[in-house]
């Protein structure tokens, strides 16, 4: 029960959490139990939610991003990366969080501005970027339309920049187009855009051979993620990950938005105003790369009408209902073999709470729902102006990065095909059962 904005706080998990191994100290001994679970992890990382009592909803919460801009001060230095895949061509922006600079003047030769307090690495400083120390790397990604610049997702970063006994690295992948990058093919990203984030995972591998990988998402880039850790399974080379405010099911989000008054009227017309400033910001590319129509592009009010006229034609999608379908993450939950971690709020009007699938935590032993009663979407604000959701992230984060034996995590654990009938087998990233006829 609520009171004066203290929000309750719900775990949702397996009957038989993943068994975790403690992390023995320099002569081989643990201090007291060696062993824990995922859900003891989770809930060890997770503070008290005391949010501001005069946000005393998920819409005040969430409107209230739009005034409050204050946030920790994050550097960083940009690498932009030509995609590796045969047919998701084109390019990405990397922004990798470095100790403050001096910030050039700006490069009127760039087709856009950079984000504040961001600038490129020159040629020989990123190649020689590769490094054989054991600092655990954090690979992030933002919502929808957004970059390494957003305020909820700094918050989360500087207490593990700043941690004394483990300081970490952190790179953040930003969506094309987004963050004053540069759109140089007509493939564009949308909520199963997971090459990006897959590339750089494979590069910091390579580069970094002795750095254990971890994820965070936001939003959208929380739905990338998952559907990400879900497509890799038991070969995925990150150790954990956490998401925050995952729609999860995009059609029942959707839906949702457009069922309430303040979904049609505030919520889908901002997010559809932002993608068709984005698109208009890269207006020569999309003409050059892409055979969108751009009028009718700009006579859209909302998100659902910008995936009908941008993803549904880019990708292929015959309805945005086919899309919002395939790029939902909640199936690929069930093939996720990593330590996973979502944090959502219960009153969040974007990120609803219908469409987090409490069922497949409770299947899969490998993740953990924690579900607050406040906090909006991608806001929960505290008294003076802090974000709760940065204490449980970068906890998480950094007791799974200290104190658990990573090296020995089984991938193998779970079978959601276990109560199934013989010859009859779902497929998650299919989101289909699949029948052998062999057996018929």
């Amino acid at each position: 029960m609520e009171y004066f904005g203290r929000a309750s706080i719900e775990f949702v998990h397996a009957s038989s959490p993943l068994q975790l191994l403690l992390k023995q100290d320099s002569t081989g001994q643990t201090k007291g139990s060696t062993s824990t679970d995922l859900a003891q992890v989770c809930r060890d990382s997770t503070p008290v939610c005391q949010l501001n009592p005069l946000l005393f909803n998920g819409h005040l919460q969430t409107m209230w991003t739009a005034v409050a801009q204050s946030a920790p001060e994050i550097y960083y230095r940009r690498r932009v990366f030509d995609a590796d895949h045969v047919t998701y061509t084109g390019s990405f922006a990397v922004d990798f969080a470095v100790p403050p600079f001096q910030i050039p003047e700006p490069d009127p030769s760039l087709p856009l501005p950079l984000p504040p307090r961001t600038a490129f690495f020159d040629e020989a400083s990123f190649a020689s970027i590769g490094s054989d120390d054991s600092r655990p790397m954090l690979l992030v990604l933002h919502g929808l339309s957004g970059g390494s610049y957003e305020e909820y997702l700094r918050h989360c970063l500087l207490p593990l920049m700043e941690s004394q006994d483990v300081p970490w690295e952190i790179a953040v992948v930003n969506s094309r187009g987004c963050a004053g990058s540069s759109i140089t093919s007509g493939v564009l990203f949308n909520g199963r855009s997971t090459w990006d984030i897959r590339q750089v995972a494979l590069w910091a591998r390579e580069r970094f051979p002795n750095r254990p990988l971890f994820g965070l998402g936001f939003s959208l880039g929380a739905n990338i993620m998952t559907n990400y850790v879900g497509e890799e399974g038991a070969g995925c080379p990150l150790k954990a990950a956490v998401v925050v405010g995952n729609p999860f099911d995009l059609q029942v989000s959707n839906k949702f938005l457009q069922r309430s008054f303040l979904g049609r009227t505030v919520y889908e017309k901002a997010m559809g105003a932002n993608m068709k400033k984005l698109i208009n910001r890269h207006r020569e590319a999309i003409i050059k790369h892409t055979n969108l129509d751009l009028d009718r592009i700009n006579q859209i009010t909302t998100l659902y009408e910008f995936d009908r006229e941008v993803q549904c034609p880019t990708w292929g999608y015959p309805t945005e209902e086919a899309y919002y379908r395939d790029a939902s993450s909640c199936d690929l939950l069930l093939d996720i073999r990593i330590p996973f971690m979502a944090i959502q709020a219960k009153d969040d009007p974007i990120a609803v709470a219908e469409a987090v699938p409490y069922g497949e935590f409770k299947q899969n032993p490998y993740t953990v729902l924690c579900m607050t009663s406040l906090g909006g979407h991608l806001s929960w604000f505290e008294p003076g102006g802090g974000r709760w959701h940065a204490k449980p992230v970068s906890r998480f984060l950094h007791n799974m990065a200290t104190k658990i034996d990573l090296n020995t995590i089984p991938r193998d654990l779970t079978d959601h095909n276990a109560k199934q009938r013989p010859g009859v087998t779902f497929k998650p990233q299919r989101r289909k059962l699949q029948i052998d006829v062999s057996q018929e």
